[in-house]
């Protein structure tokens, strides 16, 4: 089986890719990371459509936890969760920790083959 993903959702495609290579350097490729953030024109912004391409790319029918930086960005996440097909979305979850620090705990606990759940927890308790 495979492992929980992770998806980075930022407002800023180079903090995102940051996050990954910091990921990569702790667990490898035992977990997916997808990175999403910025766009062509502002280089500052997300879209459900970034969000949910990132998703599929990085899909784990163990689940896939994203983390996000500011407000337009959960927001992103949120619909593009709700885009995405209900057979899915159960397996799709919003994490409420700090960007870099839930995502580091969460890359470890999923490296460790823990199910979403445990991952998201134990994530949004390193704060």
């Amino acid at each position: 089986m495979s492992n929980v993903s992770l998806v980075i959702v930022s407002h800023s495609l180079k903090i995102a890719e940051g996050i990954h290579e910091l990921l990569h350097r702790m667990v490898g490729d035992r977990v997916k990371v997808g990175v999403c953030g910025g766009d062509k024109e502002t280089d500052f912004r997300t879209t459900p459509d970034m969000v949910m391409a990132t998703i599929e790319q990085v899909w784990s029918e163990a689940g896939v936890l994203v983390l996000v930086d500011l407000g337009g960005a959960e927001l992103n996440s949120e619909t593009a969760i709700e885009m995405m097909p209900a057979s899915k979305q159960s397996k799709l979850v919003l994490c409420n920790a700090p960007i870099v620090e839930g995502a580091i705990v969460a890359a470890n606990e999923a490296a460790g083959g823990a199910d979403l759940l445990s991952v998201k927890q134990t994530a949004e308790g390193s704060h």
